[in-house]
């Protein structure tokens, strides 16, 4: 199968590479961009999720993709798709998902890819719906779902402490095809 490649005008939406992993873990694994994921990630949980996010490509033929700064090559974290898999959740529906370097934040690249990966979600992957999901207090990953055009979906909320023990419920943001198309 051929590399996945979509670029954007600042971004490139990409597959993974093997060397991509220590890079990636560099720059997300901190307090500030863990705040809301569950902590910092041990070489353990690092392995975890590294096998998830090839497992949902090789399962559905996407995931969340390396996002990479046209202009220097900079690995800026991921964003892109998956199924909803999260236990007590949703399953199988359309997820949009990114995790970007704090010296990413508030430069409108996660927005960048989110509206790429849903443009893929839709015209490629052929979803009528995606979700989105993120705890109650972090207000700037829901934020940017309001500025997608999301709207809030309180019918799939859940509850998992597995990323904000303290609070743990879960809050689902969706755009169906027609309004993602409208807007």
């Amino acid at each position: 199968m051929p590399e996945f490649r979509h670029d954007t005008p600042r971004l490139t939406l990409r597959d993974w590479r093997e060397e991509d992993w220590p890079e990636f873990w560099r720059v997300t694994n901190t307090p500030a961009v863990m705040r809301w994921l569950g902590g910092m990630q041990d070489e353990a949980g690092r392995a975890a999720a590294q096998a998830r996010l090839e497992s949902y490509q090789a399962d559905h033929g996407h995931t969340f993709w390396v996002v990479e700064r046209r202009e220097d090559g900079a690995l800026l974290g991921f964003c892109g798709l998956k199924r909803s898999n999260q236990p007590g959740g949703p399953q199988g529906m359309m997820e949009v998902g990114w995790r970007l370097r704090e010296d990413a934040w508030g430069q409108g690249y996660a927005k960048e890819a989110a509206a790429a990966s849903l443009d893929l979600a839709f015209d490629r992957f052929g979803a009528d719906e995606v979700i989105a999901l993120t705890v109650e207090g972090n207000t700037g990953s829901w934020g940017l779902m309001l500025r997608l055009g999301m709207a809030r979906r309180e019918d799939l909320d859940f509850d998992s402490a597995d990323f904000d023990p303290e609070n743990p419920r879960i809050i689902a943001y969706a755009i169906t095809r027609e309004a993602w198309q409208a807007r």
